[in-house]
């Protein structure tokens, strides 16, 4: 009875995997936002180098993995593969489940994927000092490894919920050298608007990306790096779903349902990516959940539209599915789920009915987590908890109607620096939030006209 699938370093992804080759019907385009004109790569040189420019437009099927690149990825790469023979003993569910677990990089989530190649590829241009936002704090964490590895300044502006709920987090990140500031802050012009308006602002992803892109536009030494949305960010994660192929080939199995979190989309398009890229191919064709905290619900109550990726509009217009770039959800505890808006490219896969979405609030969430750490023994960050919910759901349904699926979903990050919020809920301090249809109609009023 094996419970964990291990693939050598050797089979570490040598290319990363672009589901835009695939695609039925091309992504709709970025547009600038004086213009409303397509954005050229001139547009985008304030913030990205050109290599990051290119993978971002790039329609190539596979994108070549730099060795640099693997040699650091070989700290953590290949995460195992988990088969949940506990859970699903407690579930008495005729279901297999497994799940592939990201907790194991020295981040502890599946962030530095990214953080490494973009930390790599701006110091290949020539930069040396990076910006950017972080909610929960594993993208600050991640990109303050990678700014460590190739010996470049790093500066983090947390979301002032997230910055108070996880002081932990932040001495990870000083502990590799970043500097992390509370977000609103004094140290941007659009920071100090905020705070103007509310000295007691708790913050938003959307408030704290127009930090890091002010800084890094108003610096030509200075570049912006992102966690999630970007073509190129979610491009870097499909390492985890080809691993995560491989794996299950070992196992002797495929799976019917793949379930992933999903905030701003990037560890779900690295999970899922490569299986609808597959099945887009003529493949084996998993259903594919999506799962988001109610308490943002992008996916699944958010309007399709193109909008800023930031609360300034200082950003380039992308078509997305969006609460509006001025939405501040409440201080729930998952804060890398609380962005305003979704991926595009997961957005336009959503269009194209290539996955499913469905919210939970958040106590269902930890206490799937709970259910899960006392069975398989890892505490769940408070994201990766919404995908433990959908998959014990799933596997519930199985044991209902008797079927012996297959559920694969991927573990994107432990907890471990987020106890204060399994201490919330078992002491009955957390509550759960369900927007009226009046709230997000205001929420989206402001959606620019294109």
């Amino acid at each position: 009875m094996t419970t964990k699938f291990l693939l050598d370093e050797s089979r570490i992804p040598t290319h990363w995997y672009n589901l835009q080759a695939d695609l039925p019907e091309p992504l709709p385009p970025v547009l600038n936002p004086a213009t409303h004109e397509p954005v050229t790569p001139a547009d985008l040189e304030p913030l990205f180098p050109a290599s990051l420019i290119e993978q971002e437009v790039t329609t190539e099927r596979e994108v070549p993995i730099p060795e640099p690149v693997r040699d650091v990825y070989r700290q953590w790469r290949p995460a195992p593969l988990y088969r949940a023979h506990a859970l699903e003993k407690a579930l008495g569910t005729p279901a297999k489940i497994y799940y592939k677990y990201e907790g194991v990089s020295p981040a502890g989530s599946h962030k530095p994927n990214s953080a490494i190649p973009q930390a790599f590829f701006n110091r290949e241009a020539g930069i040396r000092r990076l910006t950017t936002e972080t909610g929960a704090g594993q993208w600050g964490t991640s990109l303050a490894y990678a700014g460590a590895l190739m010996d470049m300044d790093v500066q983090v502006f947390q979301v002032r919920v997230s910055y108070d709920q996880k002081p932990y987090r932040r001495a990870v990140m000083e502990t590799y050298g970043a500097r992390c500031i509370a977000s609103p802050s004094n140290e941007t012009e659009f920071g100090r608007s905020v705070l103007a308006d509310n000295p007691d602002h708790t913050g938003s992803l959307g408030i704290a990306i127009s930090e890091a892109v002010e800084l890094a536009a108003q610096d030509p030494g200075t570049k912006y790096a992102l966690g999630s949305v970007l073509n190129h960010v979610l491009l870097h994660q499909t390492v985890i779903g080809q691993e995560t192929m491989e794996q299950m080939a070992m196992a002797g199995d495929s799976p019917d349902v793949i379930v992933g979190c999903t905030g701003g989309g990037s560890n779900f398009a690295g999970f899922a990516f490569p299986f609808i890229g597959q099945s887009l191919r003529g493949g084996e064709s998993p259903r594919v959940v999506a799962v988001e905290p109610s308490s943002c619900p992008t996916l699944t109550r958010g309007q399709y539209a193109y909008d800023y990726g930031d609360t300034a509009k200082m950003t380039p217009l992308t078509r997305m599915h969006t609460l509006g770039s001025g939405f501040t959800p409440p201080g729930f505890h998952a804060g890398g789920l609380r962005y305003h808006g979704m991926a595009p490219l997961v957005s336009h896969a959503k269009q194209l009915g290539l996955f499913e979405a469905v919210a939970y609030p958040q106590k269902a969430c930890f206490e799937a987590g709970i259910l899960f750490a006392r069975n398989e023994g890892i505490v769940p960050a408070p994201e990766a908890n919404h995908a433990v919910r959908g998959a014990i759901d799933e596997a519930i349904r199985c044991r209902e109607e008797g079927r012996a699926e297959t559920i694969l979903f991927n573990l994107c990050g432990h907890g471990h620096f987020d106890m204060a919020a399994y201490t919330s809920y078992f002491a009955g301090e957390l509550s759960d939030h369900e927007y009226s249809d009046g709230e997000l109609a205001m929420a989206l009023s402001g959606l620019p006209s294109v």
